[in-house]
Order: structure tokens, then C-alpha cells, then sequence
């Protein structure tokens, strides 16, 4: 067997071995599921996690996704807590507790001072006769199928195992809360993740930036105001200010012939396509894939017809849409 061969085989058993532990935990979720997200519901103040060595690590990855999803929480190092960070613990929290073995002595004074303070605490482990899950209120119980390395020393598939059951956490409580796409975005307004999130209202221009010409204006005008915005565009609205048409450089090819002689409204493409500022940018992006476009009028959703913003490709291309 090749280097090449042997790496493969080790790493598609460990790959099978933790979907098939995956698979074993979906299988044994039972009401303690689910009366742990009832107290975490209940909680009027924030969900403390807690953990050392490798379920630290996974413990500060399930802090970071509670709190990204609408639920309050950080991560608290058990060690840090025992010279004073217990102060971040008071009454209305929850503490969820990860040790695999559930035997961890860094957590002992985590603990017991939730046991003193009367903390709800919810235990996550591998080990229903643990210290841990003796002490806890609810007991979050993974499957103890040992570990990939196959002499049961690193931590893999308990670690995998412990992720999976925040991540169900996570998003039981999200759904539970009908956590939306909006929402999501107020807490992720960076990177390429918030750029998908952006709404069309968060890039788009507005006021005097806005090329808007009425029915009646001389195309010789209109010009120069599709010059000096800088879109290649126009919109063309009536008395009432309603957006009634379009002008792009295509029309403007099309009535070459006597062009300046002309109105807006003879050259003019009626009804454009149009965005409200609330759909998201990625949304724009489309219509306008599909469109072969490179402007839409944004129109107001309180307002009906109203033009209340453009947004070019540009703008979406520059925050790494597109």
C-alpha cells in the first residue's frame, strides 16, 4: 500500500466513524433537548459556556453561535473563573458546562457556584455518572462510541459529537424564535457573509445623486443630466413624480435620428424594472444578471411608483457581490 493509499484509508475511517457517531446522536435526542432549550428560553440573561482543553475550544465555537443566532452568550474560561471572572455569572444566566469525561476539576468551583447561587446548569458530556452531570439541572448526553484515533486519547469524535449538539441548539432556539435572514445580517455586517446580507436600501444612492428627468424635458437636457450623475442612466417620471420610464444608452442608439429634437417620453423605455429597498442586494445582483442591466431604480415601498434610489452593479461589485 502507497503513502498516498494508507492516508486515504485513515482518513475516510475517521470520516465514517464520526457520521456514524453523528448518526447515533440523532437517534438518542430526547426531552432533555428539549428542556434545554426551554431554560436557555426562559434565561433573562445570558447563556455562560464553559469548558477546558479541546471542549473549551468547541465551547467558544457554540458561544459564538448562540450569540450570532439571537441568543445572548459568551464563553467564560473555567480556570479564569475560579480568579474572579465568576463575577460575569449572576442570577438570569444559564451555564452550559462541557467536559467529555465530565470529571474536569477546573470546572469544581464553575459549579459550585451555581449550586450556591441557584444558576441553572446544564450539563454536556459523555458520561451520565459524571460529576458534572450529577450537578446539572439538564443533562445533554453524547453518545460515548470512543474516539477516531482508535486508542480513545484525542479528542475527535467526542469533539465532533459536542459541536453537532450546539449547533442543534443554535438553531432550535433560532427557529424557535423565527429568526430571520435580517436578523442575522445586524450581527454579521462584515466579510462576505454580510455583504450577501446587505439589503438594496444599504447601497444604493439617493437625493440629488438620482438621474431623473420629467416626461416632458428635451432630450438635449436629459443628457446632461445622465452625464453628470454618471449612471448611463435616466428616470423618467410624471407630474406626480411617479417613475414612468427608463433611458440607458441603448434607447439613446435606437433614436439617434433627430435625437435632440425629441422628448424624454418619446425615447424613454416604459415601465423598468425595479427593486424595493428592503430586498437584499444579492437580489438586485440577479434581476440584473438576468436583466443584462446595469442599473435599477429603487422604488418606495410607502410610496408606490416613487423613485427613491439607484443602485448599480458597481455598488454591489464593490462589496463583493456579483
Amino acid at each position: 500500500m502507497t503513502d498516498t493509499e494508507a492516508f486515504l484509508r485513515t482518513a475516510r475511517q475517521v470520516v465514517t466513524d464520526e457520521a456514524r457517531a453523528l448518526d447515533v446522536l440523532a437517534d438518542s435526542l430526547d426531552e432533555n433537548f428539549a428542556e434545554a432549550v426551554q431554560m436557555i428560553l426562559q434565561a433573562t440573561g445570558r447563556i455562560i459556556i464553559s469548558g477546558i482543553g479541546k471542549s473549551g475550544h468547541i465551547g467558544h465555537k457554540i458561544a459564538a453561535t448562540l450569540a450570532s443566532t439571537g441568543t445572548p452568550a459568551y464563553f467564560v474560561h473555567p480556570a479564569e473563573a475560579s480568579h474572579g471572572d465568576l463575577g460575569m455569572v449572576s442570577k438570569g444566566d444559564v451555564v452550559l458546562a462541557i467536559s467529555n469525561s465530565g470529571e474536569a476539576p477546573e470546572l469544581a468551583n464553575l459549579l459550585a457556584f451555581t449550586r450556591r447561587f441557584g444558576i441553572p446548569l446544564i450539563g454536556l458530556s459523555s458520561k451520565p455518572e459524571s460529576t458534572l452531570m450529577k450537578q446539572a439541572d439538564v443533562h445533554l448526553l453524547i453518545p460515548s462510541m470512543g474516539e477516531a484515533c482508535g486508542f480513545g486519547m484525542v479528542p475527535s469524535t467526542s469533539t465532533t459529537l459536542t459541536l453537532a449538539m450546539g449547533d442543534a441548539l443554535a438553531i432550535a432556539l433560532m427557529k424557535y424564535r423565527d429568526f430571520q435572514p435580517e436578523d442575522f445580517r445586524a450581527f454579521h455586517p462584515g466579510g462576505k457573509l454580510g455583504a450577501r446580507l446587505s439589503t438594496v436600501g444599504d447601497l444604493m444612492h439617493t437625493g440629488a445623486a438620482l438621474p431623473l428627468v420629467a416626461a416632458d424635458t428635451a432630450m438635449s437636457d436629459a443628457l446632461i443630466e445622465i452625464s453628470q450623475k454618471g449612471f448611463g442612466v435616466a428616470g423618467v417620471t410624471d407630474a406626480q413624480g411617479h417613475l414612468i420610464g427608463i433611458i440607458t444608452d441603448g434607447d439613446l442608439r435606437r433614436h439617434m435620428d433627430g435625437l435632440l429634437g425629441k422628448s424624454t417620453q418619446e425615447v424613454m423605455t416604459e415601465s423598468p424594472t425595479t427593486i424595493q429597498s428592503g430586498a437584499l442586494a444579492e437580489e438586485a445582483v440577479s434581476i440584473m444578471n438576468d436583466r443584462k442591466i446595469t442599473s435599477l431604480f429603487v422604488v418606495d415601498e410607502a410610496a408606490p411608483g416613487q423613485a427613491k434610489g439607484l443602485l448599480h452593479i458597481h455598488d454591489c461589485l464593490r462589496v463583493g457581490l456579483g
